[in-house]
């Protein structure tokens, strides 16, 4: 056995002869480069596109529940998903939806990202009273910041509850300062929805091709946001990640992979 090894990798005419290795082992995939990265330079309609391919199949029931002009949907084929499109302008509030239990497979949510009650000073960007429609008549006492994510929490707990297991939630968001504190939105809405039981399924961070507007200041203190956030989670199947208070914080663990 070893002597025919050894002939076969002697040379032949001068010239060394390498055998294949065999393998039962066959790739039966496509390989590209063409890959989807967590941050890049564009607009929304340029990146949602590349969200829905990673983790919504062809042919899901998808509501987004603060459509507006459909920007998000542009460069989606008509055919390619059951959309339904609803936002506070048709009649549909995304805290209050008419849908029943576990009936969607994603759920898509852009709600307005400042609140200015009675001022003018975001009518030019996402704010609650000009631009999706969705301000509606139940922010009662809360303002600014406060409102705004008031906003996120009531819309995600009506998300979970018309989300099949398993189904994805996409949201978009964006930090802001507010009252010259600095607001991580991004950071408060994966913590409370974590804690609601949403899975964190990715993050996409999208910088805008075009400055921000910027009003004039005698002095800069934190730096202007020009960028923004789609944030991906996913309703768990069951009770697989488990909110467990601890020590005053709420630490997450994998129940299925704890040891007794």
């Amino acid at each position: 056995m070893q002597n025919n090894q050894k002939k076969a990798r002697e040379p032949q005419n001068g010239v060394a002869v390498v055998r294949p290795k065999k393998t039962s082992r066959i790739a039966r995939g496509v390989s590209t480069n063409d890959l989807i990265f967590s941050a890049s330079q564009g607009t929304n309609d340029e990146v949602f596109p590349h969200i829905l391919k990673l983790y919504v199949p062809k042919g899901a029931l998808v509501a987004d529940v603060t459509h507006g002009r459909g920007v998000f949907w542009k460069q989606v084929p008509k055919d390619a998903y059951d959309l339904r499109a609803t936002d506070l302008r048709s009649g549909v509030d995304c805290r209050k939806l008419p849908y029943g239990d576990t009936s969607f497979d994603c759920v898509v949510f852009d709600p307005p990202y400042m609140h200015t009650p009675g001022g003018t000073a975001h009518q030019n960007h996402q704010n609650f009273e000009h631009y999706y429609y969705n301000n509606g008549s139940e922010n009662g006492s809360k303002k600014y910041h406060e409102a705004v994510l008031d906003l996120y929490f009531r819309g995600a707990s009506e998300a979970y509850r018309i989300l099949k297991p398993e189904g994805i939630y996409v949201v978009k968001c964006q930090d802001e300062v507010c009252a010259n504190q600095q607001r991580l939105t991004h950071v408060e809405i994966v913590n409370a929805l974590t804690a609601l039981g949403f899975v964190v399924e990715d993050l996409f961070v999208i910088l805008r091709k075009n400055k921000p507007g910027v009003s004039r200041m005698l002095r800069q203190v934190h730096a202007r946001k020009n960028h923004s956030y789609f944030l991906v989670f996913r309703k768990a199947k069951s009770a697989r990640y488990l909110p467990q208070r601890k020590s005053g914080q709420m630490a997450l663990h994998l129940a299925e992979g704890r040891r007794r």
